[in-house]
């Protein structure tokens, strides 16, 4: 796939979210029905890709162990990046810590990755095996964190446990992690699915990727955020996700656990994606930069597709 080439397969992407931001600006579609449509995407539409896509894939070349274990290493040493500047800025409160590091570290896999990856390579189950590590290790950390800085007041004892395993526990239970371990189950165990439901999956799949970005362009198009309004730390978390984490990612993936051909190209397309919607809802579920977490969401979201062009001709130069 040629640098023209690959920027030609992203006009469908900006084509959707672009009408999306268009039509809530103008008042034709109602912003608040964003929400209607990231529902779908999230609860059904993604969770019947990632299903039918993992029980007809080859286990063995989407698992690449070594590929895996970079990502994750490079993410860790992110987080120790973040906390670091976090503590040197001033930042005291534990929850504040684990906030931004959530914002720089983990990414929008099933609004932003998904739609883009079956728009660039009409195939988004590389980015499974981060979804379950974002979900598995990156959130855990996260929680515990949150749940461990809670204020004494607010929590009696043996709340603090409570509320960290049933946060886990919801994570894991999210139909999007459901359905990718119940595609691993299925095709670990050579279990027959029906054409008949799989096509049925593909046909409710399919609609993942245009639903999931036009429902990011309406919430984007209503949120009435400027760009003037943007502080310096905001810049420097925005910078940090989409321009120094992806480098972090080919600098160790590839110089130091020697990953080449499209795993480090996926992991790094990954790594360039935006802070997570989730951010926005563990700020207001532990009341913690609310303002700032949905400011990051957004403008990290328009960051990271103004430089996806670029990202792309860096992939296909590296390719």
């Amino acid at each position: 796939m040629g640098a023209l080439t690959a920027l030609e397969k992203l006009v469908p992407v900006v084509m959707v979210f672009g009408c999306g931001v268009l039509l809530a600006r103008r008042k034709v579609v109602p912003a608040d029905s964003s929400r209607a449509f990231a529902d779908y995407a999230f609860l059904f539409a993604v969770p019947c890709y990632l299903f039918g896509n993992i029980y007809s894939s080859d286990l063995g070349a989407l698992f690449d162990w070594r590929a895996i274990l970079a990502y994750a290493t490079t993410a860790a040493l992110a987080v120790l990046t973040i906390g670091v500047l976090a503590g040197l800025g001033g930042v005291r409160d534990p929850r504040g810590v684990a906030l931004r590091i959530m914002a720089g570290v983990q990414v929008n896999t099933a609004y932003f990755a998904v739609p883009v990856f079956i728009t660039l390579f009409g195939n988004a189950a590389p980015i499974f095996p981060v979804l379950l590590f974002q979900v598995c290790v990156l959130t855990l950390v996260i929680i515990s964190i949150m749940e461990l800085g809670r204020p004494e007041r607010d929590a009696g004892p043996g709340t603090g446990p409570r509320l960290l395993l049933r946060a886990v526990g919801a994570s894991l239970g999210t139909p999007l992690v459901l359905a990718c371990n119940a595609g691993i189950l299925l095709n670990l165990l050579s279990l027959h699915v029906p054409k008949a439901v799989l096509d049925g999956f593909s046909f409710v799949g399919d609609s993942a990727s245009p639903v999931a970005l036009f429902a990011l362009g309406l919430h984007l198009g209503g949120s009435g955020l400027t760009v003037r309004g943007t502080t310096r730390e905001e810049i420097g978390l925005i910078a940090f996700k989409c321009v120094v984490f992806p480098l972090m990612t080919w600098a160790v993936c590839a110089g130091v656990f020697g990953v080449d051909g499209d795993w480090l190209k996926y992991l790094v397309l990954i790594a360039a994606m935006p802070a997570p919607q989730n951010l926005f809802i563990f700020a207001q579920r532990y009341d913690v930069g609310v303002d700032m977490s949905a400011s990051l969401v957004i403008k990290s979201s328009v960051a990271a597709l103004f430089l996806l062009p670029l990202w792309m001709q860096w992939a296909v130069h590296m390719g």
